[in-house]
């Protein structure tokens, strides 16, 4: 892949990133306020459960991207062919057992949630529940042709396709809340627009790909090897929604709506946070996998680590220190009375996942080398730990005490285990790094204790005051950044779009 291609498909991440996020700010306030807090909780409720059912991925998603991408760096097209018809099978019947397990929780309903919920909201948790199950048993077979546009590094037509989506699911939306169809109706959007996109997918891939399914015989040897990479990649998931859903359904049992809803609020801003740094890390994949096939030494890769490392710091600490400072307000403006508590979990989330988030180029590197093992074990571990805290700790300070479970397990895991092993068994020169992440920390510690001390009695009580005064700070916090933390490599790397946006 060309160094502009993937510099393009990472500049289409942020484009991405910046759509979502004015989705977040102006679509999410006007969505809390017409649903309702119970209607909203409920919603998040039955997302959270349903998605459970996504685990039947098993992480072949990643494997269809890493082997198409291997297969493609040693030319082997045949084989590229016959592995997309197996996996087309195989989510074949994943799509069906996923349609089975749907439906028995379906009628588990009334047993899962009769104490918590009445009867109204059960039986639209119902609905809500048939409606998730036919779009995710629909996803699965189609999903394979997402993975082989991301194998071929056709990044530009699928964050095209992603913004195209963004907007027209939020104009479809506030249409539906306006006409009062709320979560239901919210829900039947959802399901078209993806079932819409799958296809477009689908369409891509034949007609500009010249993609072909071969539906040879089942190669037993090859589907151990892809099991044996993706069981891991599988556990990593399973980590994922343990940590991130499993607090809304514990909410749910034990206190109620409600309590979920100032939860999935968190989680949403959690989700965005972590989007940031993902949207670098996601389009390396294919160039790590072909590094790694052609053999490309230790220090190669250790300096990628390193220089993507320091690009993500950037953005990640001024999120970061930008919502210590106005997080408070910007909740208190943004989602109303209520989720006052949104500000503490989130920092609870946001604080943690700093460091994996401005290191996950580590988990494109394990996955080239289909080394996930010790990772995903050891997050395994800390994640069911983490669900087993939550209980207790829910019941004595809900979703406050939710969070410190996962709080507290992110640290010991993704925080102080990972750099241990990236040091000591990836040869990632970890002490440069932090050496490099320590010189550039020096000014959002200097410039959010000043700026605390310059705010801590003001209170900005309309949207104006607080646009100006985050754009103040973003203005300070950038040029300080750019005069004292970045070095050339990466003033050039902002310098060179924007001069080609202004020559034209």
């Amino acid at each position: 892949m060309s160094s502009n291609k993937l510099k393009t498909g990472a500049f289409l991440s942020y484009v991405v990133l910046t759509v979502n996020s004015l989705v977040g700010l102006l679509y999410v306030p006007y969505m809390l306020r017409m649903m309702g807090k119970s209607e909203f909780g409920l919603y998040s409720l039955v997302a959270s459960v349903i998605g459970y059912l996504t685990l039947l991925d098993l992480g072949f998603g990643n494997a269809i991207i890493r082997y198409t991408a291997k297969f493609r760096a040693e030319g082997k097209k045949k084989e590229q062919f016959s592995m997309f018809g197996m996996f087309l099978v195989l989510y074949s019947i994943i799509g069906i057992i996923v349609f089975l397990l749907g439906m028995v929780l379906y009628y588990s309903t009334d047993s899962l949630f009769g104490n918590t919920m009445n009867l109204e909201e059960l039986e639209k948790a119902k609905v809500l529940i048939l409606l998730m199950i036919f779009n995710l048993a629909v996803t699965f077979p189609l999903s394979i042709f997402g993975s082989i546009i991301s194998g071929y590094e056709e990044f530009v037509f699928q964050k095209i396709l992603q913004i195209l989506r963004i907007i027209l699911n939020t104009i479809l939306m506030v249409v539906i809340l306006k006409l009062g169809y709320k979560a239901i109706g919210m829900i039947v959007v959802v399901t078209i627009l993806n079932i819409s996109t799958l296809v477009i997918n689908y369409l891509y891939c034949i007609y500009r790909l010249n993609i072909k399914v071969y539906f040879s015989k089942f190669n037993y040897v090859f589907f151990k090897e892809i099991g044996l990479y993706s069981f891991y990649i599988f556990l990593n998931v399973i980590m994922d929604k343990i940590y991130w859903g499993t607090g809304q359904f514990v909410l749910g049992t034990i206190i109620g709506t409600a309590a979920v809803a100032v939860f999935a609020v968190a989680i949403q801003l959690q989700q965005i946070y972590m989007s940031f740094s993902t949207a670098i890390s996601g389009v390396f994949l294919p160039k790590v996998t072909a590094m790694i096939v052609n053999e490309e030494s230790k220090k190669i890769i250790s300096d990628l680590f390193i220089r993507t490392g320091r690009i993500q710091y950037i953005i990640m600490s001024f999120i970061l220190t930008s919502f210590i400072i106005f997080g408070k307000q910007f909740i208190s403006l943004w989602a109303g009375d209520g989720y006052e508590d949104v500000y503490v979990i989130s920092l609870m989330f946001f604080i943690p996942l700093l460091v994996p988030l401005i290191q996950n180029l580590g988990i494109t590197i394990l996955q080239a080398r289909n080394e996930m093992k010790f990772r995903s074990l050891l997050y395994i571990v800390l994640a069911v730990s983490s669900l087993v805290m939550q209980i207790p700790l829910a019941r004595k300070y809900g979703a406050v005490g939710c969070a410190i479970a996962i709080s507290i397990a992110l640290i010991l895991g993704q925080g102080i285990g990972m750099n241990i092993y990236y040091y000591y068994k990836q040869n990632i020169d970890i002490p440069k790094f932090w050496k490099e992440i320590g010189k550039m920390s020096i000014i959002p510690i200097l410039l959010g204790i000043l700026s605390h001390f310059l705010l801590i009695d003001l209170t900005l009580v309309s949207v104006l005051d607080f646009i100006i005064a985050v754009f103040g700070f973003t203005l300070i916090y950038f040029l300080c950044f750019w005069f004292f933390s970045m070095n050339e490599y990466e003033r050039q790397l902002l310098k060179k779009p924007v001069l080609s946006f202004l020559k034209k």
